[in-house]
């Protein structure tokens, strides 16, 4: 594992995160992005435990299944992409997806070549398509807009042992993710110490202890979801919010490969009117130059303090800082592929 050459400056004073945060969430208040999420429906299998319940098959080496969480009583849905070569047992990847949890457009599956990114390689990638706002955390209390979560059980202690047998894996496995995800991905190889060989962070802010790192929290789980953060992790500042903070308990990292990395939110080649993904909608356009700006010159900041954390503990890491780059999936996408090769070689793909 080495140590990024990836330009490293130093991190942006507190009051000019503060004041980014604030723009953050007038912008959103003003764009209308919250998005009203009703409770999931509740499943009961007669067992009573978590167990897979379907799968469909969606295309060429890609699933959907559905598993039965006993700890959040509900089904869950999820997208699974299957090694090139069966042959074998092979690892797993889990690739969480952002806010929206992939109960809307905002996906891997959706927004990248992600389907085409592994085609060729003999690893099995497990995407739940569900989570929206939550951390992906285990919440102390449920909320009366967004259920019951209890992800951190789900994904660390449920669901693997269901992937292992139903597809013959290794046992072998890694976890990334974006944005809201590029946080609890850290949290959750924290809560599992022996569950994950590597982790990929991509623009995700590694803080819940601080008050900016509060704010970025409320942006999405109040902000975008309506739902009221302190459900999640009891009074703000209090001590759910230390135990969910990746940079407070970065010693628990140790022994990870880990790739980090985020954008300065300054615009690139993948934010012009005629870029991909915008493809000369003004309305895009406009909410990337205004959201993604701010919200990926945020996350820097938080990321810079991630890297410095673990460069006080000597824990070794990847950090990539790009120059330029907006919080939006281009730039998520070239991550997934540039962070491939330390996320791998753990998994032994």
């Amino acid at each position: 594992m080495h140590q990024s050459e990836a330009n490293r400056s130093k991190p942006h004073r507190s009051e000019l995160f503060v004041n980014s945060m604030r723009w953050i969430t007038a912008a959103a208040l003003a764009a209308g992005t919250a998005l009203a999420v009703a409770p999931a429906a509740t499943a009961q299998p007669s067992t009573g435990t978590s167990s897979l319940v379907r799968t469909d098959e969606r295309g060429e080496r890609q699933l959907d299944i559905t598993v039965y969480s006993a700890a959040m009583d509900r089904e869950i849905p999820l997208r699974v992409l299957t090694p090139a070569d069966t042959s074998e047992p092979r690892p797993t990847l889990y690739l969480l997806n952002g806010a929206g949890g992939g109960e809307d457009a905002a996906t891997w599956d959706a927004q990248t070549d992600v389907v085409e990114f592994f085609a060729d390689k003999n690893v099995n990638v497990v995407t739940p398509t569900a989570g929206a706002f939550s951390y992906y955390s285990d919440w102390e209390q449920d909320d009366p807009v967004l259920g019951r979560n209890k992800w951190t059980t789900f994904l660390t202690q449920e669901l693997p042992p269901i992937i292992d047998e139903t597809f013959g894996t290794t046992g072998v496995n890694s976890i990334a993710g974006i944005s809201m995800a590029g946080s609890s991905v850290l949290s959750l190889a924290q809560a599992a110490p022996d569950l994950y060989r590597s982790v990929g962070a991509y623009s995700g802010c590694a803080q819940t202890a601080t008050q900016p790192g509060r704010m970025y929290v409320d942006l999405v789980v109040e902000g975008r979801g309506g739902a009221d953060s302190e459900n999640m992790w009891g009074p703000k500042g209090g001590p759910g919010w230390i135990a969910n903070d990746p940079t407070a308990n970065a010693e628990k990292l140790r022994g990870l490969e880990i790739y980090v990395s985020s954008g300065t939110g300054i615009p690139g080649p993948y934010d012009a009117l005629s870029a991909p993904g915008i493809d000369g909608d003004t309305d895009e356009f406009t909410s990337r130059m205004i959201m993604g700006t701010v919200i990926e010159a945020a996350v820097n900041q938080c990321t810079h303090t991630l890297a410095g954390r673990l460069g006080e503990l000597g824990i070794p890491a990847t950090f990539d800082f790009q120059p330029i780059g907006t919080h939006s999936w281009p730039y998520w996408q070239d991550q997934l592929h540039k962070s491939w090769p330390i996320l791998a070689g753990p998994l032994g793909v």
